[in-house]
């Protein structure tokens, strides 16, 4: 008798990174012009990319708005090339909230979402965010809401990625096993470890990438992910 194969029933994505560009460089250098940082767009994009990629990697304490501030402390200092107090860095955080952000569905989304859902997928959310009330709003906003069966943040659980139980959570609501989920997300040990850490299987999608990483397994688009759930049920 041949095995059972498995299907992967859930597809579960990160917001920010993932299906949302938050970033907005020549913004975040009118605002630091505000606390005497004269600083350019590419000088902050590279300094952003730096720090979040050395913060994925290490393991430590930091949670919710010490997080926060800690990661604009630290690209600004490298932005900047001189040291930054933590005040100033969350006085700078606190500049950012105050001002409305632009902010961009990545192309990718809708054609990825579309093919997910006509194959009868089960989507969701698992995002370290403020609510999921805010997480809701801006993906009414893009017009993608209708598309989520669920949405799990971080503000609202009061637990954050990389740890197991915040993935466990969503596919407990979405009554799946580990094994029948995916999850996808543009940090490799944030979004695709974490998940993984909790039995689902995962992906990073590295958008600046070659998609020749295997540990954990990268990608390079989000219309790559029909085709990875494909490989996994051929696989199972």
């Amino acid at each position: 008798m041949s095995a059972e194969r498995t299907r992967i029933r859930a597809v579960l994505f990160d917001l920010g990174g993932t299906l949302i560009d938050e970033c907005d460089f020549e913004g975040n250098c009118e605002i630091a012009r505000r606390f005497f940082l004269d600083l350019d767009p590419d000088t902050m994009a590279h300094a952003y990319q730096e720090v979040q990629t050395a913060m994925d990697e290490e393991a430590h304490g930091l949670v919710g708005e010490a997080r926060l501030t800690e990661f604009w402390r630290r690209t600004l200092a490298r932005a900047s090339g001189r040291e930054i107090d933590p005040e100033l860095a969350r006085r700078f955080r606190s500049a950012l909230w105050e001002v409305e952000r632009p902010i961009h569905l990545f192309s990718d989304v809708r054609r990825c979402l579309d093919t997910l859902r006509a194959q009868h997928r089960t989507l969701g959310i698992v995002s370290n965010s403020s609510s999921e009330a805010r997480v809701r709003q801006i993906l009414d906003r893009f017009g993608i809401l209708e598309y989520f069966q669920r949405v799990v943040s971080s503000g609202t659980e009061g637990i954050e990625k990389p740890s197991r139980e915040i993935f466990r959570r969503a596919i407990e609501r979405i009554r799946v096993r580990p094994n029948e989920a995916l999850y996808v997300g543009d940090l490799p040990h944030t979004d695709a470890k974490g998940a993984g850490s909790a039995g689902l299987h995962s992906v990073w999608l590295n958008r600046y990438g070659f998609g020749y990483g295997e540990d954990p397994p990268e990608i390079t688009s989000l219309l790559e992910v029909p085709l990875w759930v494909a490989r996994l049920e051929r696989r199972a």
